[in-house]
């Protein structure tokens, strides 16, 4: 179970002085905003948009926060651009109009954006740097992602580059660029890959971590604004360690 209502905080420097401060108010969390787009740190738990369960969504939490320092009398227009899961952490795009979501849609349909994460993981990578090609099928029934080395009826290509960053305590961080989009793709191919994410029982971890997060971080995304025709890039300051 994933524990959405728990405190979360980090550690800041400020003057040289390290501070904690609460990130769980979505205001803490913004990491770049224009007038077509938002791109918001999403804490572990939170969902990115609204499901079957009671969960407040990532995404009302920022229609109430533009609502409030904007103020807005009427409804406040967020789009949906893309989705990270449930118990990943990291950066999120949302659209503040509905061209700045037409036209990012057509960055991401089009792969004209650079994805970024960070993990860790159980056992450190054979190869330090490396580029993973393999093929890749949603099993429906049991939510999770099967690998296969061959291509296969029903499989799709997913395709990321992974490189060994420094060892932790009892882990090992690695920094992704993802360049397909599947399901639970990073995942289901470091775990075939011999190197468990941190906490993520589906794929083989020993133990869970005790919030119900996996130790996966949407770090950075780099992309050129589809209406300023600018150069975007965001990366979080929240790390896994």
């Amino acid at each position: 179970m994933i524990i959405c209502e728990q405190k979360n905080y980090f550690r800041r420097a400020k003057n040289n002085v390290e501070m904690m401060i609460d990130i769980s108010h979505v205001s803490e969390r913004i990491l770049y905003e224009d007038n077509h787009l938002i791109i918001v740190h999403k804490l572990p738990g939170e969902i990115v948009q609204a499901d079957k369960t009671c969960n407040e969504p990532l995404s009302e939490k920022i229609r109430t926060y533009l609502k409030e320092k904007y103020n807005k009398p009427g409804n406040v227009f967020i789009g949906i651009i893309h989705r990270i899961d449930q118990p990943v952490s990291g950066v999120v795009i949302y659209a503040k109009t509905s061209k700045g979501l037409f036209r990012m849609n057509e960055v991401f349909k089009l792969r004209r954006i650079r994805k970024f994460y960070h993990t860790l993981v159980e056992q450190k990578p054979v190869v330090a740097d490396q580029t993973l090609v393999q093929y890749i099928r949603k099993n429906e029934k049991q939510n999770r992602s099967i690998i296969s080395t061959e291509p296969k009826d029903g499989y799709l290509t997913a395709s990321l580059h992974y490189k060994y960053l420094q060892p932790t305590k009892n882990y090992h961080l690695l920094e992704i660029e993802l360049f397909t989009g599947r399901h639970h793709q990073i995942r289901a191919q470091l775990s075939a890959n011999g190197t468990c994410i941190k906490g993520d029982l589906k794929y083989g971890a020993r133990r869970s971590n005790p919030d119900g997060s996996i130790s996966l971080q949407a770090q950075k995304v780099i992309f050129e604004h589809p209406i300023a025709n600018k150069i975007i890039e965001v990366e979080t300051p929240f790390g896994l360690i």
